[in-house]
């Protein structure tokens, strides 16, 4: 069975403009198999600060649009550093304002954890507290620790090496199996 048009919403955790996080995502997007598309989200800095009580329509039109993007996509990578032994406060942002409308619920997920070894642990475990709370589905095989080295980001702002490109494909396959397998029955 070939893949067929699945597309992997790409989420970096980071706004750091020089983020590997977002390097790797970059990269994700640009080796993506045929029939995978990567697209990149960039609307992490546009969101305002959750407020439950703004949580109805009509929302901020970068809630509006955020929700659209997670809508549409058929799977959700994740890539994010840890701040203070935690998820960043603009990342989490942004998933609190998945709660309220079940935009992850169902949805297959993975999350690359790129920090150095003993590194990132914290971030990775808030991240799976709040995916399995929003009811998403964790692809297990594609969630991986692939440390990268800041010397390992190019000036196109990608990752360069055959061998960590050749990973990042190889979880987008792994997502657009289980996507495909999932909405196969």
């Amino acid at each position: 069975m070939g893949m067929a048009d699945v597309q992997i919403l790409l989420v970096s955790g980071s706004t750091r403009g020089g983020s590997i996080n977002t390097a790797v995502l970059r990269t994700a997007r640009a080796v993506a198999p045929p029939g995978v598309t990567g697209v990149l989200y960039e609307g992490l800095t546009d969101l305002p600060a959750f407020n439950p009580d703004e949580d109805r329509e009509p929302v901020h039109g970068a809630v509006t649009w955020m929700r659209d993007v997670f809508r549409t996509a058929d799977a959700v990578l994740f890539c994010t550093p840890e701040y203070a032994g935690s998820l960043p406060g603009s990342f989490k942002n942004l998933l609190d304002w998945t709660v309220g409308n079940g935009d992850l619920y169902g949805k297959p997920v993975a999350w690359v954890n790129v920090a150095a070894e003993g590194r990132g642990e914290g971030a990775h475990a808030a991240l799976a507290t709040v995916l399995g709370y929003v009811g998403a589905v964790m692809i297990e095989p594609a969630c991986v620790r692939l440390p990268i080295p800041r010397h390992a980001v190019g000036p196109d702002g990608k990752v360069v090496g055959s061998t960590l490109r050749a990973h990042l494909t190889e979880i987008l396959i792994t997502m657009a199996l289980a996507v495909q397998t999932s909405t196969a029955i």
